[in-house]
């Protein structure tokens, strides 16, 4: 019984401790666009660069 001094205290503290970190995290907009990243993978379009022609392949033109 003298436990639950400890423990409920301590449980209430930390209900409050996640319920000030969860009302942190939607106010600074963290939960904003959850689907938006993982389109933006699938639908990635970079064009690939030209190969640049360095002092390498100019060598093997010449031999």
């Amino acid at each position: 019984m003298e436990s639950l001094y400890l423990l409920i205290p301590m449980s209430v503290l930390l209900v409050f401790l996640i319920g000030v970190i969860f009302w942190w995290s939607v106010r600074s907009g963290q939960f904003d666009d959850l689907e938006g990243p993982g389109y933006r993978v699938v639908s990635d379009d970079d064009t690939p660069q030209p190969a640049s022609r360095g002092p390498a392949d100019k060598n093997k033109e010449e031999a």
